[in-house]
């Protein structure tokens, strides 16, 4: 990771940058906000993990696509999960469709998840299990956590639902899952209280690759896991106890229509 020390004036241009954009009011449209309906944290997290494998495309697919399968587990995901056998999640997932992603894989998701949840008790306890507070982040709790569900899916390891870190990819839905369930704010409704905020990692795309290089907070050439924690190192050294406190923020500038990022940019790196 880098040594290398930010710019002491960007830090001030996030800070202007999160004051105006780090509000529930600009979540729409996120797969996040379907978070905010679940008061119950057994309900949350696997609203997270549905809402967040399936956060690839286009947004407004994405979101038709989270709405479809919630809306087929009721008002309660957790006891829907531990209630439905597989043959029972393959018939109501059986037309559902969203890119890469068939009904039968979206079934075995959800039946894997079942069976962390019968052994751990919760998807939090299950990632729980492989975490060290001395880690500076959760990246080797979080291939633990993965191998349990991919153990489980019966299709293998590849799935366009559950990336595994333990391959180098950045697994930019995984980290967003988690910033989701382990911050708490406006924006984010925690959930999870089993990790610090200062262990997560940026949850890496190629917007976010661009943004950390024209920055000069990546030195790498690929959007992969190493670039990812040495984005989240950098702004560490700004927020010690935060370093994802400007992701959302960052996000918003490639999508709203008063989002400026080229002009954001300039002012972040002229001299």
């Amino acid at each position: 990771m880098s040594n290398h020390p930010v710019k002491s004036d960007l830090s001030e241009h996030l800070e202007t940058l999160y004051t105006r954009y780090h509000r529930r009011e600009y979540v729409h449209p996120d797969p996040l906000e379907f978070l905010y309906g679940y008061p119950e944290p057994g309900d949350r997290e696997i609203v997270g993990m549905v809402a967040s494998a399936l956060a690839y495309g286009r947004v407004v697919q994405i979101l038709k696509s989270v709405r479809t399968v919630l809306e087929r587990m009721g008002p309660s995901p957790r006891s829907f999960v531990m209630s439905a056998t597989q043959k029972q999640l393959q018939m109501e997932l059986r037309d559902f469709r969203h890119r890469f992603t068939s009904g039968e894989e979206m079934a075995s998701f959800l039946y894997a998840i079942r069976g962390v949840l019968e052994r751990y008790g919760s998807l939090e306890a299950c990632m729980a299990r492989y975490f060290r507070a001395q880690e500076e982040t959760v990246l080797g709790a979080l291939c633990g956590f993965a191998e349990e569900l991919a153990q489980r899916m019966g299709n293998g390891t590849t799935s366009s639902l559950l990336p595994l870190p333990q391959r180098g990819s950045a697994c930019k839905r995984l980290h967003l899952f988690l910033r989701w369930m382990v911050r708490r704010d406006e924006v984010d409704p925690g959930g999870w209280t089993a990790f610090p905020p200062s262990a997560l990692i940026v949850p890496m795309d190629t917007h976010m690759f661009r943004i950390g290089r024209a920055l000069g907070l990546i030195s790498r050439g690929r959007a992969d896991i190493r670039a990812a924690l040495e984005m989240t190192d950098r702004f560490r050294q700004m927020v010690p106890e935060d370093p994802l406190r400007y992701d959302f923020c960052l996000t918003r500038l490639g999508i709203r229509r008063d989002g400026d990022l080229k002009g954001f940019l300039a002012q972040c790196t002229e001299e």
